[in-house]
């Protein structure tokens, strides 16, 4: 048997021994990836997860640490917490949150096209967001495209156009 050969049967599928070591690893790169993402997230988030207090703790520590060196350490720590438990319902749960996020940002970046889109054109575009969006306000929606307009060419702050922003974003929102 060559070294190849030997290499493959290391990667392959799990023998009388038990799993591989490659797959161990994999497993345990994985677990601290997923702990990793615990530090982004926020107290309540963190505790709907109904993680062991230990494992919060951890996170919650890790957060407050400056030194990468100790940081990393501790992100390993969490790792390991990981491989403790089972984490299918921590990853579903951040699935979920990164679908939520991807959503948002859908939202977010489809109201600044249109606020663009009604700066750029007018009635025009006013009259395709309407047949979209069929319950929208025409004339509230109108002052708010025409001041935006002349706030845009007097080359004053954006006041009106945060305000037309916010007021696509509800009402893309409402139309989901």
């Amino acid at each position: 048997m060559t070294q190849h050969d030997d290499h493959e049967t290391d990667t392959g599928g799990e023998d009388a021994l038990g799993p591989s070591k490659t797959r161990l690893k994999r497993e345990a790169e994985a677990a601290q990836a997923l702990g990793e993402r615990l530090i982004s997230l926020d107290d309540a988030t963190l505790e709907d997860l109904d993680l062991p207090e230990k494992l919060i703790d951890a996170v919650r520590l890790a957060r407050t640490m400056k030194s990468h060196g100790a940081l990393r350490r501790q992100r390993q720590y969490i790792g390991k917490l990981m491989r403790g438990i089972d984490s299918s319902d921590i990853s579903a749960v951040m699935e979920q949150l990164d679908q939520d996020s991807a959503a948002a940002n859908r939202l977010q970046h489809a109201a600044e096209q249109w606020r663009e889109r009604l700066l750029d054109e007018g009635d025009t575009a006013l009259a395709e967001l309407l047949d979209k969006c069929p319950t929208a306000d025409r004339q509230q929606l109108r002052q708010l495209v025409r001041a935006a307009q002349a706030e845009r060419k007097a080359g004053k702050a954006p006041k009106q156009q945060r305000a037309l922003f916010r007021e696509l974003r509800s009402l893309l929102e409402s139309a989901v």
